[in-house]
């Protein structure tokens, strides 16, 4: 089985308005890497984790 880490450390020499924007962009990223990766999956995958293709977006930004 592989993990796939997800979080992200901002130094804190990186704040203000970079790091609020390096935050928004990272977090767009990951719902885009999520949006991919479910989109991917077949509907018989998602039922089995116990989603639906209308859910993919929900999760995705959550």
């Amino acid at each position: 089985m592989s993990v796939y880490s997800t979080n992200r450390t901002v130094s804190t020499r990186t704040s203000g308005v970079f790091g609020s924007l390096f935050s928004a962009v990272a977090a767009w990223n990951d719902a885009r890497v999520t949006r991919n990766a479910l989109s991917r999956l077949t509907d018989r995958e998602l039922d089995d984790i116990g989603l639906t293709r209308a859910d993919i977006d929900v999760i995705a930004t959550n």
